[in-house]
């Protein structure tokens, strides 16, 4: 099923589910940026909330926005009783910890799954472990190539993939040319997260039988592109856009839906 199908799938189930709850969820966003990619996903996920019966709004800071500033807007959202969770949308601007402000989320209502004592995982690798599970690709065993190792994407990825009893090779920038080649023409799965246009392309060797998770995105005057170059010999390739961005906002709400059902 193609991931747009599958999102519209789950969207109808993820909907009765929230009816059945016994008030609205009320979701916040806090945006700290003019990140021409976060206004796209932001608007993505007020248009989810929409669909999906969630009652969101957006907290949109100024650029001039100080560190202090915004962990107050945290602490008061972390003790608000009527918000049951909230985002902060990364990037944030120079002079803001961003480690810090993730810290500073009550992790009961950190829908991100950023907080260490956060039981719910980041929503990109989530959501791209729910789809490979509907999709009934075995994981076991298979040799999975995570290319990055940020603490949002890769490193996550890296133990997700590990808890599915993957065999898991993290590859990065410090990684040899001559590595990187022989890792990706064994590789069974490889999720790239690297925000290099075209990176995995033609002079890669691949398996005819080999999945690759496009998470990378990049614009330029021709339009958005992933870090994997279309029509690459492989048996699956996730669209850029309309792939993986779809699977985190999905899960994204199903993280809030969890929050909810656990008050």
């Amino acid at each position: 099923m193609i991931i747009k199908e599958y999102v519209a799938k789950r969207k109808k189930e993820i909907q009765k589910e929230i009816k059945k709850l016994k008030r609205v969820p009320n979701f916040v966003i806090v945006q700290v940026n003019e990140d021409v990619g976060s206004n796209a996903y932001v608007k993505g996920k007020l248009k989810d909330a929409e669909e999906l019966g969630v009652k969101a709004r957006l907290i949109k800071m100024p650029l001039t926005t100080s560190q202090t500033d915004l962990l107050k807007v945290v602490s008061d959202l972390n003790v608000n009783p009527e918000v049951d969770g909230f985002i902060v949308q990364m990037p944030l601007p120079k002079g803001i910890n961003e480690e810090d402000v993730k810290i500073a989320i009550n992790p009961n209502k950190d829908v991100d799954g950023f907080h260490p004592l956060s039981k719910l995982n980041p929503c990109t690798p989530q959501g791209i472990i729910n789809y490979l599970h509907h999709e009934k690709i075995t994981l076991q065993s298979k040799n999975a190539v995570v290319i990055g190792r940020s603490n949002i994407v890769g490193k996550p990825m890296a133990r997700m993939l590990l808890k599915e009893n993957c065999n898991v090779t993290v590859l990065h920038s410090k990684t040899s040319k001559e590595d990187m080649f022989n890792y990706v023409k064994n590789a069974d799965i490889i999720v790239i997260a690297i925000g290099k246009q075209h990176f995995l392309d033609n002079t890669f060797e691949y398996k005819k039988s080999a999945i690759i998770i496009d998470v990378g995105i990049s614009r330029d005057e021709n339009g958005l592109h992933g870090d994997a170059l279309e029509n690459l010999p492989v048996a699956l390739k996730t669209p850029v856009p309309g792939g993986v961005g779809l699977l985190t906002r999905l899960a994204l709400y199903e993280n809030l839906l969890t929050i909810c059902k656990n008050k």
